[in-house]
């Protein structure tokens, strides 16, 4: 591994957040382990295969890509994708036993016009209950059902699925818009029970914290939380949760900038004294935000540095003026356990998902 910038990632944290998360729900349910973005960041194959370990057998991604790769590094189990696949890749659906979200009656008319023979096509629909993003519309009960049983006369029809949108949210408004949610998801599957769907499930990472005594909670789709992380900043995670990635980098130059000088594109920070200023080699283009310009900090020894000046693509700099003995090549933490991708988030006024999720493919991922 090129020690330039790096993650490393405890997969027994991982299992941990798992098995605690676990404890949380009712004794019947499972877990689908969400791994689209890359696991969020952390390498779905590893994740995917670490979770095999613990037994889980459900899987959700994003796009047929990330469930071939899946299947190719011997994932096995139910892999269900949760967003749009071209109808040209139908065949390779079936051929990798892919499970496909249908995300409107539109969506289906394609595939069943497409001429190929999908009686063995596996697939769970999309109920809308209030996001407005994919589903059928669950408030138009009698065409969402006669969809429903449609599809499953033409398909392998094997579940329902919905999303909780502010099921991460504790106030009112929040809270009754989710148990609505909930509300006319159940309405839904009900009307169709007698199809016997192996799969019914709307409880996502938040979801499965706080409404899991909602009548379909054989599964719950364990996302953000299984990484260690918070749905919302305000949430409050189970004991012993913890984030499972550090994000290091090291020092790659230490020189004296003298007071009056600038630093970095656009001279934007000029030294108000004599300073210590460190290099680090990680850049936007690693996934290193260009908004932690002159207000992100790093952690050297346990000591916070500040950044100085823009972040460049590929490099950084840093105040060291108050961190003895650094030399090139020492290491520093841009996230850890202390300050995680929650944390920078709420500098960035954003969330940890997309911190997570931006850091790129040239950062090297380490497993332990």
């Amino acid at each position: 591994m090129v020690h330039r910038s790096w993650l490393e990632i405890d997969l027994n944290q991982i299992k941990k957040n798992y098995q605690i998360y676990k404890t949380q729900l009712p004794t019947n349910t499972k877990v689908m382990a969400v791994v689209k973005a890359d696991a969020y960041g952390h390498g779905d194959v590893n994740i995917a295969e670490c979770m095999q370990q613990c037994g889980i057998d459900l899987f959700a991604v994003s796009n047929i890509e990330e469930a071939i790769r899946l299947r190719l590094n011997n994932i096995k189990g139910e892999i269900l994708i949760l967003g749009y696949t071209p109808i040209s890749c139908i065949n390779d659906l079936m051929k990798y036993d892919i499970t496909q979200a249908i995300l409107s009656n539109e969506y289906f008319e394609e595939i069943l016009n497409s001429n190929l023979d999908i009686t063995h096509l596996k697939c769970q629909y999309a109920i809308d209950t209030g996001m407005n993003r994919i589903g059928l519309d669950a408030d138009d009960l009698l065409n969402t059902e006669q969809s429903i049983r449609f599809v499953a006369k033409n398909l392998n029809l094997t579940g329902l699925f919905t999303h909780l949108c502010v099921a991460d949210t504790d106030n009112e408004k929040c809270i009754a818009f989710t148990k609505e949610q909930i509300k006319k998801f159940e309405i839904v599957a009900d009307s169709v029970a007698d199809l016997k769907l192996k799969y019914i499930h709307c409880l996502n990472s938040a979801g499965g914290l706080s409404y899991n005594n909602c009548k379909y909670n054989s599964i719950v789709r364990l996302g953000i939380i299984l990484y260690g992380l918070k749905p919302d900043y305000s949430n409050v995670l189970p004991d012993g949760i913890h984030s499972a990635l550090s994000w290091k980098s090291v020092i790659s130059m230490i020189k004296d900038v003298h007071k009056g000088e600038t630093i970095g594109y656009g001279r934007t920070f000029i030294a108000e004294q004599d300073m210590k200023v460190a290099t680090v080699p990680t850049g936007y283009a690693d996934g290193y935000n260009r908004l932690l310009s002159n207000k992100g900090h790093v952690i050297i020894n346990g000591k916070n540095a500040p950044i100085l000046g823009r972040i460049c693509m590929d490099q950084f700099m840093i105040d060291v003026s108050n961190i003895e003995n650094l030399k090139i090549g020492d290491e520093i933490d841009l996230l850890n356990t202390n300050y995680n991708a929650d944390d920078m988030a709420q500098e960035l006024n954003t969330i940890g998902y997309e911190i997570i999720c931006d850091i790129g493919r040239r950062v090297s991922r380490l497993y332990k």
